[in-house]
């Protein structure tokens, strides 16, 4: 019984995730469905599964920052997907994710892949916290890149890592330099984020690692 018990327990954990994911609304609208770039989306991504990748990739931020709870995330019911025929590869605004067709119709590899990946990054930026604004970009970027590294849709064209000239350099960079302090200290990104729901400065790092910024890049690097 013990062992029923035991297994029981977790299963509904699990379910009760899966319930509040399940309360989220994710939307995917492809406005660019005319252009090649739209065309591809539908032909080699398609609606459903990027339904599916909006919501797998909240499950993994959610654990990934340790949000466990409504209490520890923002408060978002809805998430929509565009595919716009704009330039550039992908941004987000008011929990609102736009991908650009273009860049799905340029793009050379596995294009599957490769937006899979981008949309980790989009919805990374929904669910984090920012510092209320104080938070360095690159951080911010180097934190989404993190996420997407972390899920393994990092592509073979970033940095590796100990290459870069600043932490906070943003994407692939900072991502590479954030994985070095949570292997310091497992949870670290999770922490970071969690401590940046009400502002930001520096010290964050000696608080949870107990040194400087530039005190941990340097070491990094070396």
């Amino acid at each position: 019984m013990a062992h029923k018990i035991s297994f029981f327990l977790p299963s509904l954990a699990i379910l009760a995730t899966l319930q509040m994911i399940a309360a989220v609304d994710y939307t995917v609208t492809n406005p660019a469905a005319a252009t090649p770039g739209g065309i591809r989306f539908t032909n080699d991504i398609g609606h459903d599964y990027t339904l599916q990748i909006l919501t797998a990739s909240t499950s993994f931020i959610w654990n990934t920052f340790q949000q466990n709870t409504d209490a520890d995330r923002k408060n978002v019911a809805r998430v929509s997907v565009f595919i716009d025929d704009m330039d550039g590869v992908a941004y987000t605004v008011n929990d609102e994710i736009h991908v650009s067709a273009n860049y799905i119709q340029g793009y050379s590899g596995d294009v599957k892949t490769e937006i899979t990946g981008v949309l980790y990054h989009e919805m990374t930026h929904v669910w984090q916290w920012n510092g209320r604004g104080q938070a360095p970009g690159g951080l911010i970027e180097g934190i989404a890149d993190y996420v997407r590294l972390k899920a393994g849709y990092a592509p073979s064209h970033w940095v590796q890592p100990g290459e870069g000239d600043r932490w906070d350099q943003g994407y692939d960079v900072t991502a590479r330099f954030l994985d070095y302090c949570n292997g310091l200290r497992n949870g670290f990104v999770a922490e970071l984020n969690k401590k940046m729901r009400d502002g930001y400065n520096d010290g964050f790092f000696v608080d949870l690692l107990g040194k400087t910024v530039d005190q941990l890049w340097a070491e990094y690097k070396a």
